[in-house]
């Protein structure tokens, strides 16, 4: 028997009765005191503190139960609108009748079932005391002995999540749900039937044919669901060799692979314990859910609403009156800007990474993501948009616009020595430094070339403050407005001494996502300060603007300095890709003492920017170079 928990109300009731139905008084006491013991009694279940005339309160518990407990967890409400003594008293007993409004939140709509119900009772002289006369009636209009309120839901039709180009990218796929149907085999094959079945689809084989065993005789188990197209390697004649094994047809929204943008779409699937007990009846065991990703930030509006029935049945389970029934509203479509050529060309190119990775690419004229893929050994994690790395030496784009802004320009002469140290700690040039760099050399010859020292001298001068500001000027430093709950980047302003001087070139405490860094470059690219966006309708909250916008002659400076990476420095192998010139930037983050290290490149090409990502790299031309190198490629074809 379903439990109902006291509430607040119901524990603190038992002062208001005793006085509303024990005042002692010549007049008759107002009936409405008991009316709202009986409200009160009505949401709670517990009818202890209810005088009652001719029941108990077990009875009376019992009989709610009875007639409420189908409607399972969704919330109601008891009012009392009324309550008075009658007139005319019945058979010399004198009476009040009041009138109570109970209200179903029955989903997450506007549309509730409410009605009214009377409730008679009596005064008992001797206790001088109003008493209830319980009668089903109280509970829902014409409810009578053992006959209760049940209600049914049909699922509204998913929203689709669509790419830029308004073309679906999760929309209903056909799947092949495999499981055991137990009465299409013989108890003594179940076992064997199931294991085999395990083996064939590749899952647990103990788990499943304990499942299958725990089930009743006529029990359909289900084992997996296959997407249904041509990848498909699990035969319908392989299933069908297995004695009780069957596939069934179905639908599912899906994206185009399995793999396609997972961590950023999110999966569909039946709801969880967890999920429905926070829905508060609002969604249904059996319910198709958003799990993860955009599928559950956007559930309620991509599900709908479930058209609902709410009858009264009796006790033979035949419905005897329909109390509300609304029609299922279709859920609203999530317009996202990921392009899907260019999503999977990213995928294909991280697919066979052996450590997380990543690949983002932006348009910068208008901040749309079109691409934001994430490896495979992110392990489900959302690398794109959510990891937090140290961005090594791409961050030196934003320490050189810190020095635009203090008077440098890309010919300004700068002093590279091999090694420098501050505050005692030494820092010095990446290995296989080219020796004809080290020296007196212009701005751009040290973006060009990666000089770690140059940009490691000029933190003391620069300041924290203006480091971070920059950042914020090439959109590092912002709130999210993609929609998708994104970090971005964090650079803090008020680092000093050492800190500092790492977090001038990407190391000590400053924090990328490869999105951070591809908006880094879409900046530079475009002219002016670029925010991300990925989610397009429905539109995000606007995200506040960068205190100081990044200028057009900033980055004209900027581009300047990174055609040059590409024309003679480290990043000189993306002069063979066709196309457009292609400006960027290469760089490596160690991030511990064996000098493990992440691999990064941005770069730009027409109106694409594009950031590459591996966690464990050789160095960031070397292992992510390419990868921008062949996503560029892919890109233009």
């Amino acid at each position: 028997m379903r439990r109902f928990p006291r509430s607040a109300v119901a524990l603190s009731i038992a002062a208001l009765v005793a006085g509303s139905f024990t005042a002692c008084s010549a007049a008759t006491p107002d009936p409405k005191p008991a009316a709202e013991a009986l409200a009160a009694a009505l949401g709670s279940g517990d009818f202890s503190a209810v005088p009652l005339a001719g029941s108990d309160a077990s009875a009376a518990a019992k009989s709610l139960e009875t007639a409420y407990g189908p409607m399972g967890d969704i919330k109601r409400s008891h009012t009392v609108l009324g309550a008075a003594e009658d007139e005319e008293s019945q058979d010399g007993v004198k009476t009040a009748t009041a009138t109570l409004q109970t209200t179903w939140d029955v989903d997450s709509s506007d549309t509730d079932l409410t009605y009214d119900t009377q409730a008679v009772m009596e005064f008992d002289e001797e206790s001088e005391q109003w008493k209830l006369r319980f009668d089903p009636k109280i509970l829902a209009p014409e409810l009578e002995a053992g006959q209760y309120l049940d209600a049914r839901f049909s699922e509204a039709a998913r929203g689709q999540i669509l790419g830029g180009n308004g073309n679906a990218l999760v929309k209903n796929r056909p799947v092949v749900r495999v499981g055991i149907d137990k009465t299409r085999a013989e108890s003594g094959e179940w076992e064997a039937s199931s294991r085999n079945l395990a083996k064939l689809v590749g899952i647990d084989e103990d788990s499943f044919a304990n499942r299958v065993e725990k089930t009743g005789a006529k029990a359909w188990v289900q084992a997996i669901v296959l997407r249904d197209d041509a990848d498909r390697e699990v035969t319908d004649e392989q299933i069908a060799e297995i004695p009780g094994a069957l596939g069934q047809p179905d639908e599912m929204p899906l994206a185009p692979t399995r793999a396609f943008a997972r961590p950023i779409l999110g999966s569909v699937g039946q709801a969880t314990a967890e999920i429905i007990e926070k829905s508060e009846g609002k969604i249904q065991a059996g319910d198709q859910v958003g799990l993860s990703g955009l599928q559950a930030t956007y559930n309620e509006s991509l599900a709908g609403t479930a058209g609902v029935t709410v009858s009264r049945y009796n006790a033979e389970h035949e419905p005897v009156a329909e109390l509300l029934g609304t029609e299922p509203v279709a859920g609203e479509d999530l317009q996202l800007s990921l392009n899907e050529k260019l999503q999977t060309v990213a995928e294909s190119l991280v697919s066979e990474s052996d450590s997380a990775s990543s690949i983002v690419a932006i348009r910068p004229s208008d901040g749309q993501v079109l691409a934001a893929a994430s490896g495979p050994e992110s392990n489900g994690l959302n690398t794109a948009l959510k990891g937090r790395y140290a961005p090594g030496s791409v961050f030196k784009v934003i320490s050189a616009l810190a020095m635009l802004r203090e008077g440098e320009t890309p010919q300004s002469q700068v002093q590279c020595p091999a090694s420098t140290e501050v505050d005692g700690k030494s820092f010095k040039n990446y290995d296989g430094y080219p020796s004809g760099a080290v020296g007196t050399i212009p701005l751009a010859e040290a973006i060009a070339e990666s000089c770690n020292t140059v940009f490691v001298n000029a933190g003391s001068e620069l300041g924290a403050e203006s480091v971070a500001s920059a950042a914020s000027s090439l959109g590092l430093v912002a709130e999210d407005g993609t929609g998708a709950e994104a970090f971005i980047g964090s650079v803090p302003d008020a680092s000093e001494g050492t800190e500092l001087a790492a977090n001038m070139i990407g190391q000590g405490v400053v924090e990328a996502s490869p999105l951070g860094m591809a908006t880094v470059m879409a900046s530079i690219a475009q002219g002016s300060t670029v925010q991300p966006r990925l989610v397009l309708d429905p539109e995000p909250k606007e995200p506040a603007q960068a205190k100081t916008e990044l200028t057009e002659s900033e980055a004209g400076q900027l581009q300047e300095m990174m055609a040059g990476v590409v024309d003679h420095g480290t990043l000189s192998d993306l002069k063979s890709v066709p196309g457009a010139k292609i400006i960027g930037k290469s760089g490596t983050a160690e991030y511990d003492a064996e000098r493990n290290a992440h691999a990064w490149v941005i770069a730009a090409q027409g109106d694409l920017a594009v950031a590459a990502f591996v966690e464990d790299g050789d160095g960031g031309a070397q292992t992510a170079g390419p990868l921008v190198a062949d996503f560029l490629t892919g890109a233009g074809k």
